[in-house]
């Protein structure tokens, strides 16, 4: 009897849906995800998922789902916006920056320790030797992220065609990634109009849903008045954050000139925050052209050693922007050379805020108008497009990496292979074979790979 009575008390109160979180138990909930919240993307979506939807049930699965699909649209990191996006929806403007903010501090403060670490005892044996074994890793998961976002992405015959000519236009012809998104989402434009079918944007990987208990925002929960689209709040929205950012690189420029370098890394990383169509792996080819060639503000054996940190630490994995500015302007010593470590914390500070800043925006003030216009082929094709393009380039993107770290001081004629480091090899092999064949996550190979290149340093230089 005491049985039945807890099983029709457990029912009820899962019928009921849960009350609204405080603003304090939501602050305590983004601040904890910002620190485990490890595994890329898909490993971020699915811990919100499970705790979000199936554990503290603030939004139900196809709530989620609708979310989840609007911040895919957008460029940016996903996860990031998604955070955003219900923390919005929960709490309004406050509850969306919160959420936002705390999902990318914990990663910046832990980058910037790691970054200072890098720079400092780079060249220690021990931080060599794990660094040698974690590069050919990179190589691995870039390759992995190229073939989990193609067999997503490339549907129809049209995107495989699409993704072969951006690798073609980036790899042989330099094309500058931006030219690239523009050609891809035009050629999407056309296409979608006559052949809608091959545009159409792929199902999410989550699309299964099941019966869940009453949610917060439910199915049927009407959508909250602050989340409706009214053109007043659109341009109140827009305007200040136009003047956030205007006012933040207006200060760089006071202090060091429109050509000082960190007034140039604000204007570079806007312009590449508006060009992630695809996630941080399309992105980076642009981060490196601008980066390593275009400002010298790091080596290209550099931005491989900060994307292996990026992807041990927790966040999005463009927060590798942090490092690129923490080593640019350490380098550069921009503060003279007392103060390296301010002048490296600066870097990475503002390469944050004008990456991050645009997403912010997109969510808070831009989700009303992209959910009217969800699901329309017109406005779909040309993101379908640019994402096949977006392959292309992240397969040049491994090979860049690939070319770097097996034969780092380039093609020797004359030796074995070219004078190829084979441990290299037979580690980014191993990682590969970890993350194709047995889906091993991507901290457990970054961790093997950095203890057998330990190993392996240690024996050559013993």
């Amino acid at each position: 009897m005491n049985e039945a009575r807890d099983t029709i008390a457990n029912r009820a109160s899962e019928e009921a849906p849960p009350p609204l979180p405080t603003r304090t138990e939501a602050f305590r909930y983004w601040l904890r995800l910002g620190f485990i919240s490890f595994g890329g993307p898909a490993g971020q979506i699915a811990i919100m998922h499970r705790e979000l939807v199936d554990e503290k049930r603030w939004i139900s699965e196809r709530r989620f789902l609708h979310a989840l699909n609007f911040c895919m649209l957008l460029p940016g990191p996903e996860a990031t916006q998604l955070a955003t996006y219900i923390g919005w929806l929960l709490h309004r403007t406050w509850g969306g920056l919160v959420a936002g903010i705390l999902f990318v501090l914990p990663s910046l403060a832990i980058l910037i320790a790691l970054s200072w670490l890098y720079v400092t005892y780079g060249s220690l044996p021990l931080v060599a030797g794990v660094l040698y074994g974690i590069k050919p890793a990179v190589v691995a998961i870039v390759l992995h992220a190229a073939w989990r976002i193609g067999t997503r992405a490339l549907k129809h015959p049209l995107l495989w065609l699409i993704a072969a000519a951006a690798f073609v236009a980036i790899f042989v012809f330099a094309v500058p990634f931006p030219l690239i998104v523009m050609t891809a989402g035009l050629l999407g434009a056309i296409g979608g109009r006559w052949t809608p079918a091959a545009f159409a944007p792929a199902d999410s990987d989550m699309k299964q849903r099941r019966a869940h208990p009453s949610a917060l925002i439910d199915d049927d929960t009407p959508t909250p008045p602050h989340a409706r689209y009214a053109r007043s709040r659109l341009l109140r929205i827009v305007g200040v954050f136009v003047l956030l950012w205007g006012a933040m690189l207006l200060a760089l420029t006071v202090q060091s000139g429109w050509n000082g370098a960190l007034t140039q890394m604000g204007w570079f990383f806007t312009k590449a925050a508006l060009v992630t169509f695809g996630g941080a792996y399309a992105v980076l080819p642009y981060v490196y052209q601008g980066a390593v060639e275009t400002y010298g503000w790091l080596t290209p054996a550099q931005m491989i050693d900060g994307l292996a940190l990026g992807e041990t630490t927790p966040g999005p994995l463009i927060m590798v922007v942090a490092f690129v500015g923490f080593v640019g302007a350490w380098a550069h010593t921009l503060f003279g050379p007392d103060l390296r470590f301010a002048a490296g914390a600066a870097g990475a500070f503002v390469a944050t805020f004008f990456t991050f800043l645009p997403s912010y925006l997109f969510i808070l003030a831009g989700a009303p108008v992209i959910e009217s216009t969800h699901g329309q082929i017109r406005f779909t094709a040309p993101l379908t497009a640019i994402t096949a393009a977006v392959v292309g380039v992240i397969v040049n993107l491994a090979l860049f990496f690939a070319w770097h770290v097996l034969w780092p001081p380039g093609w020797r004629a004359g030796a074995a292979l070219g004078g190829m480091e084979v441990p290299t090899l037979l580690i980014g092999m191993a990682a590969a074979v970890a993350l194709f064949r047995f889906k091993v996550g991507v901290i457990p190979v970054i961790v093997g790979c950095g203890i057998a290149g330990l190993v392996i340093a240690q024996m050559l230089n013993p």
